[in-house]
């Protein structure tokens, strides 16, 4: 586990903790990396509360509620759809606060529209309007573009955090 990663989760876990706050992660592109990167902290559980690992789009549609049309319509990575996973994780949990990732990771799978290392991001909070970010990062391979996305993860729960 890259150093940088953990002690970012560290302080988030604290933030949170200090907060009075749970999160929950709706994973795609990530496969679980966000909630593993904050659950390698001893401790972690007061504050996370689950991880869904929703790579497939019939994941995303039993775990954590995205309709099936939605993704027909807009594709698994897109806005929508991270908005969707977002809420859905808060709908699916008792976090207070959620984050949600899908995109492309590479190597392959990309396309004009949608190349490799783009990401869509939503953080849904409880009584709050849901955020969403898109990001396109360097096609550095996939774990320079799995790392990036768990860094802006976790800068959009504050984000979310900060507004409330």
């Amino acid at each position: 586990m890259d150093p940088r990663l953990t002690d970012e989760a560290a302080r988030l876990l604290q933030a949170l903790r200090e907060a009075g706050l749970m999160v929950a992660t709706v994973e795609s592109c990530t496969g679980g990396l966000i909630a593993g990167t904050l659950t390698e902290i001893a401790g972690s559980s007061d504050v996370v509360d689950r991880g869904f690992v929703t790579y497939s789009n019939e994941a995303k549609n039993e775990l954590v509620g995205v309709p099936m049309k939605l993704i027909e319509r807009h594709g698994a990575v897109s806005e929508p759809v991270a908005i969707a996973m977002a809420e859905g994780g808060l709908q699916h949990s008792r976090a207070h606060v959620a984050v949600s990732v899908t995109g492309v990771a590479g190597p392959g799978g990309g396309s004009a529209e949608k190349p490799v290392g783009l990401v869509h991001f939503g953080c849904a909070m409880r009584d709050r309007p849901t955020l969403h970010q898109r990001h396109e990062f360097a096609d550095r391979g996939r774990s320079f573009i799995r790392q990036r996305t768990i860094e802006q993860a976790f800068r959009m729960i504050r984000q979310q955090m900060a507004d409330t």
